[in-house]
């Protein structure tokens, strides 16, 4: 099919939700995407930080090709090797004691939602309140929808689950005004994403880490963004110093594939039975062949500490720009908000021209998150196409 025949066959056959360029992308290798017209473009989308090895990583091509041929699917009634692998990295390296698997963020989050509710239920005198934050997203399934804290995308689909409580993000004394015996789950980002890309304090992680102690609730972190080496840390958490019960992630794990995870303590695993909760599609061979070749890139200390590296140097090169548009520069790593006192979108669009793509969050945030693999070279083309956009839509 050609390019205008592949855009009107989308608009004929696929739901319209979301609002897509007139472009149709052909392929892709490393930190670049290129159109069906030829064109190349510098990927800082990363898929909205799901492909951290960047496009056709050979590694991760070879495995996927190799248990493909070998075996895909079995559902989740039998064992297989791929997943009982991928969950022992896991588990081992954080700390967690067990895993559940999915194959979405809004997945992964739905099963901490549902597992924090058991435990209130069953050990804490059937409680079921969950605290969540200003500027969360958490997903578009009824569970965590209920979660997110946007109207817009709550509102269509009101009644939602009951029982969610909102409370400015960062503002700790409203926390552990929300935060009672009543709760049974807090859940929070350490880095927002969709919202804004808003970091959290470390104190006030470590205060509603004491507020859920005092009063027996689950600490859920959300790192579907933040996760798995995007920080520069492996989890987003660690450089808080602060440890979770739950922990959700999804984006970045199989590079592309569908997967999402929820990580859990012991005392939360041993409330969970057989039927429960379940997936058929979850944690199959091919998507957990996928998983291990990121996790084993991603957790390598050269790795996680080129990630820190090359965030320190794209946020210094986005603060010495100077330019009277730009309002603020946060985030950590290679998940970064360049806040604006202008709409975000036409930078975008008018990046994406010019041949770089980039994310917004919110009308007036841009929001870059590369593949995990970007060189200074090309943070400085990024960087620079940026500034070349701002200072040409702020002459116009």
């Amino acid at each position: 099919m050609k390019k205008q025949e592949i855009i009107e066959a989308e608009a004929s056959y696929v739901l319209h939700t979301y609002n897509r360029p007139d472009i149709v992308f052909s392929h892709g290798e490393g930190m670049y995407l290129y159109d069906s017209d030829g064109n190349k473009y510098l990927d800082f989308t990363s898929g909205i930080a799901v492909t951290a090895l960047g496009h056709s990583d050979p590694d991760w091509v070879t495995a996927v090709s190799q248990q493909a041929a070998k075996l895909t699917h079995v559902s989740n009634l039998f064992h297989t090797a791929p997943q009982a692998q991928l969950a022992q990295k896991l588990v081992e390296n954080s700390f967690a004691d067990r895993v559940f698997f999915c194959n979405s963020g809004a997945e992964a989050n739905e099963a901490a939602l549902k597992f924090a509710r058991k435990v209130g239920k069953t050990q804490h005198s059937g409680k079921t309140n969950i605290v969540a934050f200003s500027g969360g997203f958490h997903g578009r399934t009824m569970g965590s929808l209920s979660a997110t804290y946007k109207e817009q995308y709550r509102e269509p689909f009101a009644p939602l689950v009951p029982g969610i409580t909102f409370v400015p993000f960062n503002d700790l004394a409203a926390a552990r005004e929300a935060i009672d015996n009543d709760t049974c789950a807090v859940i929070v980002e350490p880095i927002q994403g969709e919202g804004g890309v808003n970091p959290a304090t470390p104190g006030f992680l470590h205060g509603l880490r004491a507020a859920c102690d005092a009063h027996s609730a689950l600490l859920i972190f959300d790192e579907v963004q933040c996760g798995l080496g995007r920080t520069g840390q492996l989890w987003a958490h660690r450089q808080f110093n602060v440890t979770p019960d739950i922990m959700t992630l999804a984006k970045p794990l199989a590079g592309g594939l569908p997967i999402g995870a929820t990580l859990v303590t012991q005392a939360v695993a041993d409330v969970i039975k057989p039927g429960d909760h379940g997936s058929t599609f979850a944690a199959g061979p091919l998507v957990c062949a996928a998983a291990i070749v990121v996790f084993d890139k991603v957790n390598q200390l050269n790795f996680l500490q080129s990630v820190q590296e090359n965030g320190e140097y794209l946020k210094h090169r986005l603060q010495t720009l100077e330019l009277e548009q730009i309002v603020e520069v946060r985030g950590q790593g290679l998940l970064l908000g360049v806040a604006l006192n202008q709409p975000a979108a036409p930078i975008m669009a008018a990046a994406r021209d010019k041949g770089v793509l980039i994310l917004t969050a919110g009308d007036n945030v841009l929001r870059l998150a590369p593949p995990l693999i970007v060189s200074k070279g090309e943070i400085d083309t990024a960087v620079s196409t940026i500034a070349t956009c701002l200072e040409e839509g702020s002459s116009k």
